[in-house]
């Protein structure tokens, strides 16, 4: 058995800090500042968020908007799309699983990877 004291981990602001990664799961701890957020982004895996500390809201646009302190959690489904807002000082819990989810980087062959970065390329030429 391992365990953790998540209140204790050294973790720097934005940095994702991550404490166990298995081929099931992976958790992460993060600290986000008072008024400081994780843009609107989306992941591959089913996210589960548990406020250790602080406050803050989320948002999975169009409608959905949830403020928690310690001791909440949000459950994300893949892809869905979300912000993370810190109305004070926060620690998070991420969960992510499976990991890594479908289409995930780590989990393409190099084939596809090199598909997906050419798809990027050509995303972010016609944006220009």
């Amino acid at each position: 058995m391992q365990s953790w004291d998540l209140r204790t981990v050294d973790v720097a602001p934005h940095i994702p800090h991550i404490v166990s990664s298995t081929e099931e799961a992976r958790t992460i701890v993060l600290d986000l500042p008072a008024g400081e957020r994780m843009q609107e982004h989306q992941v591959h895996e089913r996210t589960w968020v548990v406020v250790i500390e602080g406050e803050v809201e989320i948002t999975a646009p169009p409608e959905a908007q949830v403020a928690g302190g310690p001791g909440h959690l949000f459950e994300l489904a893949p892809q869905e799309r979300h912000e993370v807002t810190a109305q004070s000082d926060a620690r998070l819990l991420l969960l992510l699983a499976p990991w890594p989810g479908d289409g995930h980087p780590g989990a393409m062959t190099l084939d596809e990877k090199a598909g997906a970065v050419a798809h990027a390329a050509e995303h972010a030429r016609r944006q220009a």
